[in-house]
């Protein structure tokens, strides 16, 4: 997608509405994914390797004055921003911004953006572009993801969204999406582990990440982590909770809807277990299982009882599974009421984070690792690592007239459109995607 500077045409004015700022990271993201559904055979694999070299929270530091980037990522349930500067090891966050817009709202029964989730998001985005005005943001990647992907008037609404805005957002692949969610929690990958599963429960889709860690292999190369497949499940928390609050029988247990949703997913995941059927890893302890969404980081929250969510205290933080598996039933059996009380669930996630842990269940039942890790990054930081690597790259380049080219190294010009055309066609080669990417 087009890393170009941002232009905002009057953006209205934003409201005070901000989450706290994370801390800095190190990783950088992965090259968009080829329409095969393939990732390219060293870009991914030497980012991701680089950015873990030092793994765990940096220190943070005073940001010094200069350029900022944004990365925007709207999505099917969230809208969210993180804007950055530059820094000697990464980026320093100097504002972020997190509202639930569930922009896919009654799209798996209508098959378009309603006219109520279409003015949720829309208001979220004219905070964000109030935000990147004040901040003279230089440069900016916005994206959309499934709920865009899978509309009818997804292309429509984006439209909309400049107009209003002056933000223009790139609706990507599902494989770069996967890409993305791995660049950005590289740094918490543990090389003492020989595979890992990387995973994003998002509002319409779930993609994981297949990988092979190799400590020996010196920073940089390859073959450090060495992406082995990716694939996108066409389920998360919005449109897997409307399907069974259609579908399920309303005098059914709780906890046996649940289990319902659960087989449900697992069986969507049946063909990734054989592609990866690491019972021999497993059995020796040597898998990681690494998990970034809202359903692990409120899963998180709920285990660790905190009086309210700390993104200090959930980033990079190891769960015994089997503790989560305690506390997803635990949440399974309560009403809707009753967990919206929670401070690390409220009103906005409680009707949706069952559905959530239905999909981290299915995931771990197939891959049974005995703890899991959890990651408040994702996305966004894999948009920004792009940004900053485009941005030292072209200062070491003197070719000033030269076209702009994404983080992936093509040329993308105006892509957005026609990026949502090419993934239905992709989608047409093998379903969701689930390319292997080849050691270089």
């Amino acid at each position: 997608m087009t890393a170009d500077p941002v232009t905002l045409r009057n953006p209205p004015a934003a409201a005070a509405d901000a989450e706290p700022a994370p801390a800095p990271v190190e990783a950088r993201p992965a090259e968009a994914t080829r329409p095969d559904g393939r990732a390219s055979q060293t870009e991914p694999q030497a980012i991701a390797a680089d950015a873990a070299a030092r793994p765990g929270r940096p220190r943070r530091r005073r940001p010094r004055r200069g350029q900022f980037f944004a990365a925007l990522d709207l999505g099917t349930n969230n809208c969210r921003l993180l804007v950055a500067q530059p820094d000697r090891d990464g980026f320093v966050v100097v504002d972020a911004f997190s509202r639930i817009v569930r922009l896919g709202e009654g799209l798996r029964e209508s098959g378009r953006l309603s006219d109520e989730a279409m003015e949720r998001a829309v208001r979220a985005l004219q905070i964000c572009a109030g935000k990147l005005r004040r901040r003279q943001v230089t440069r900016v990647r916005a994206i959309a993801t499934e709920a865009c992907r899978r509309a009818s008037n997804g292309a429509e609404f984006l439209d909309r969204v400049q107009k209003e805005t002056g933000l223009r957002l790139d609706i990507i692949t599902t494989g770069e999406e996967a890409q993305l969610a791995l660049a950005g929690c590289a740094p918490l990958l543990d090389f003492g582990h020989r595979r890992a599963l990387v995973f994003d429960i998002g509002g319409g889709s779930t993609e994981l990440s297949w990988v092979a860690l190799d400590p020996r292999r010196p920073v940089g190369d390859p073959e450090r982590i060495r992406s082995l497949g990716w694939f996108s499940l066409p389920w998360g928390v919005v449109n897997l909770s409307e399907h069974w609050s259609e579908t399920g029988d309303p005098d059914e247990p709780l906890l046996t809807a649940y289990g319902r949703m659960v087989d449900h997913i697992g069986a969507q995941l049946a063909a990734q277990k054989a592609r990866f059927d690491w019972t021999d890893e497993l059995a020796a302890g040597a898998v990681q299982l690494l998990g970034t969404s809202g359903t692990v980081t409120t899963v998180a929250g709920v285990l660790l009882d905190l009086p309210r969510y700390d993104r200090s205290a959930v980033d990079g933080r190891w769960l015994e599974v089997a503790e989560v598996e305690r506390i997803s039933h635990s949440l399974a059996r309560l009403p809707v009421e009753e967990r919206a009380d929670h401070p690390c669930i409220g009103t906005e996630r409680a009707d949706l984070v069952v559905a959530g842990c239905a999909i981290l269940e299915a995931i771990h039942r197939l891959w049974p690792a005995a703890r899991l890790r959890v990651a408040d990054r994702g996305v966004r930081e894999g948009l920004l690592h792009g940004l900053m690597k485009h941005h030292r790259g072209g200062r070491r380049r003197s070719g000033r007239g030269r076209r702009r080219r994404g983080p992936g190294g093509e040329n993308r010009g105006s892509e957005n459109r026609g990026n949502a055309e090419r993934t239905a066609e992709n989608r047409g080669n093998d379903g969701r995607g689930g390319g292997d990417a080849a050691s270089a």
